[in-house]
């Protein structure tokens, strides 16, 4: 039966997240890089159900942990996902809206 992380209490999304991680790490292993991807997204997926969406803010800017001098405008958020738009280096906003697990976002901009 599969569960939805939603379902899942914090000690279940950490016991997850590190058989995610073992997957990751043996895929890695076997050159699989997709397979290493799809558990990647599946770790923040997981991880963001661990964190407070009210912890983030709307029309507010943050650093994105995984891409170095990439930031981030949320628009909304929708659960513990947030919708907005990807700034990149030359603090040019994307005109695609996306929607990211709350775990890639890192420290607010002032």
């Amino acid at each position: 039966m599969k569960f939805r992380y939603s379902d899942y209490s914090i000690e279940q999304l950490h016991q997850e997240i590190g058989k995610l991680k073992e997957q990751a790490q043996k895929a890695e292993q076997l050159g699989n890089v997709s397979e290493v991807q799809i558990c990647e997204r599946k770790m923040q997926v997981a991880l963001a159900y661990t964190m407070s969406p009210d912890d983030f803010e709307k029309e507010e800017i943050y650093q994105l942990k995984m891409e170095t001098g990439y930031k981030f405008r949320i628009s909304y958020i929708n659960g513990v996902f947030a919708w907005g738009y990807r700034i990149d280096l030359l603090d040019e906003e994307s005109e695609n809206l996306e929607a990211l697990p709350i775990s890639l976002l890192g420290k607010k901009v002032s």
